[in-house]
């Protein structure tokens, strides 16, 4: 019988149309999704994990499922939806940078529902991550996002959880509602700075952590770029520097730096020494271009932070 994975994530894996040059409408296909970027992020540095999602019954579904399999990242939790499409989103290069157009609305995983949760699994992880973004592509998907928490906190299960505000997505009213009720039940939490100012409205990185641990987090790393993290407990907070580099890319940085991040803590590193192992593994994802294919393994890790 197959182990469940130590690391489960909710949320919602798409397929990827970048412009590869200004001047001719050609894209070259790939992978988007946080979650599932989090989770090849963490499979790499060595961690069991799984993805709880859905995808359509066509071939962009069938190539999510390819992907996940060549990362170790298991499949058994992902639901085949035959009556909905995997989404996509393209990704348009301009002289005002980067434009993203999201074709989601009604796909497999926005529609993935509450009775759809693998409640065992989910009771035997050792950890569940989600995102801003699983609580806000569907009604559907939202509730599921919520009622996988309440399973999880019934089992012992510790939540992580990302911010990731997408304002396209849902007004920040509602944002907040939602994402302030998911942060009472979260045990460790993956902000990053423009979300969390405008989730708790503070400029000072010590008056976010200490509205962030008051919410009942007992881990908060607070994601810097390439200043690092800020890293804080009830007990102690310091700033784990960042490692200069020179990034060509910052695309899934944060996700690579959660999936190291967890991938760590579940190995037994305490928080601030996952976070400089998760600072590493987030500037080598920048030295190459899109979100998947330059996350680094654990021996490249491991190699740089011996330098």
């Amino acid at each position: 019988m197959p182990q469940t994975p130590n690391i489960l994530a909710l949320g919602e894996a798409m397929i990827e149309f970048n412009q590869s040059t200004r001047s001719k409408p050609n894209y070259l296909q790939g992978f988007g999704g946080d979650v599932s970027n989090f989770l090849i992020a963490a499979a790499r540095q060595g961690a069991s994990t799984g993805f709880v999602s859905a995808v359509g019954n066509d071939h962009f579904g069938q190539l999510l499922l390819d992907l996940w399999r060549t990362e170790n990242v298991d499949t058994s939790t992902v639901r085949v939806d035959h009556d909905a499409l995997t989404g996509v989103y393209f990704v348009s290069h301009g002289e005002n940078g980067h434009r993203f157009d999201y074709l989601r609305a009604g796909s497999a995983a926005s529609r993935y529902a509450p009775s759809h949760l693998p409640l065992d699994p989910i009771a035997a992880a050792k950890v569940v991550h989600l995102s801003g973004i699983s609580l806000a592509i569907g009604v559907n998907a939202c509730d599921a996002a919520l009622a996988a928490i309440d399973h999880t906190r019934k089992h012992g299960v510790k939540i992580s959880f990302d911010t990731n505000l997408r304002l396209k997505l849902w007004p920040l009213a509602r944002a907040r509602a939602v994402m302030l009720e998911a942060l009472h039940q979260t045990d460790i939490c993956l902000p990053s700075w423009d979300d969390v100012t405008l989730l708790t409205g503070q400029e000072d990185k010590d008056a976010i952590v200490d509205a962030l641990l008051a919410l009942g987090p007992k881990v908060v790393a607070l994601k810097l770029g390439k200043e690092g993290a800020y890293v804080a407990t009830p007990e102690e907070r310091r700033v784990v520097p960042g490692r200069v580099v020179n990034a060509v890319d910052t695309t899934g940085a944060g996700d690579c730096f959660g999936g190291a991040f967890i991938a760590r803590l579940v190995a037994g590193d305490d928080p601030f020494t996952a976070a400089r192992y998760a600072n590493a593994a987030a500037s080598l994802s920048t030295q190459g271009y899109g979100a998947v294919a330059p996350i680094p393994d654990k021996a490249t890790v491991e190699s740089a932070l011996k330098e």
